[in-house]
């Protein structure tokens, strides 16, 4: 009997589908924070004061509007080409950018490739990363990403070999 056998394709799909668990619940506990800092930071940018009691509808809108989004990428087969969760919070900044507009915020200037490629987030709240959300997603971000990348190229190298 081996000591250590090698995970098989089964173990490392379990193990994609914990880390994605886990990035759901933390992206998920992360978005109020993200929700305050993005509209305070522009909210000053644009020559506003921040209404408290207007944070926590938005709040929780924003996170209806991502949270679905995140759950059906994270969940879905690395093989159906299922997006990006980074995307699906990216596609979440309407409440934030209404609120803003409600407030008479000035927008940033942005170059034509940000009009072009973001055209509903004239305020640039959408995250790059996961660190822009929260520091403490970097890293749950980077182990989901490479171990969706494995499997992936595993399911490629055991088809080709199989």
């Amino acid at each position: 009997m081996e000591a250590n056998p090698e995970p098989t394709l089964a173990d490392d799909e379990a193990q994609l589908a914990a880390f994605a668990e886990q990035l759901i619940e933390q992206v998920d506990t992360s978005i109020g924070g993200w929700v305050r800092r993005s509209v305070f930071a522009a909210a000053g940018a644009g020559g506003v004061k921040v209404v408290e009691a207007d944070l926590a509808p938005v709040i929780e809108q924003t996170r209806v509007a991502a949270m679905s989004e995140i759950r059906r990428v994270l969940r879905a087969d690395v093989d159906t080409g299922a997006g990006s969760p980074l995307a699906a919070l990216r596609s979440a900044v309407g409440p934030m950018t209404d609120l803003l507009d409600r407030w008479g915020a000035a927008r940033p200037p942005r170059d034509e490739f940000l009009e072009r490629q973001f055209p509903g987030d004239p305020y640039q709240l959408g995250p790059a990363a996961f660190s822009d959300v929260d520091d403490d997603l970097h890293e749950p971000g980077l182990v989901w990403g490479a171990a969706r990348a494995h499997v992936h190229l595993r399911r490629r190298r055991e088809s080709d070999h199989g």
